[in-house]
């Protein structure tokens, strides 16, 4: 399933997948700076599945896919600024968009529970 079919919260911060709120890259992002900063993910995510065997290049490997999650804004510092709590790995029923999650179809919720990953 592509990103853009699981169910995005109405303010944008965050699609659920696998019953958990994951938060949204960053859309003041340039398409191109995101083109570019997913591909450093996406290389830095290859290289933990090489490295499986060698501890130290590991943690590399991990640190680099959360440089780039940070620099795409789904982790580290939130990049919006009303002050709203970041809600990421809660599920939307037990947070502030339980009312929009309940609001959704079966069908819409259906989708949330799908993993992204396989």
């Amino acid at each position: 399933m592509a990103l853009k079919d699981y169910p995005h919260t109405p303010d944008g911060r965050y699609f659920v997948a696998s019953g958990k709120l994951w938060r949204c890259s960053d859309p003041r992002l340039t398409p191109e700076g995101r083109k570019a900063l997913t591909a450093k993910l996406m290389a830095a995510r290859r290289k933990v599945k090489e490295v499986q065997h060698n501890e130290a290049q590991l943690k590399r490997a991990r640190r680099a896919v959360n440089a780039a999650k940070e620099a795409l804004g789904e982790r580290g510092p939130v990049w919006w600024d009303d002050c709203a709590p970041d809600e990421t790995m809660k599920a939307p029923s037990e947070s502030s968009y339980a009312d929009w999650w309940a609001s959704l179809s079966d069908e819409e919720r259906v989708k949330g529970y799908a993993n992204p990953r396989g």
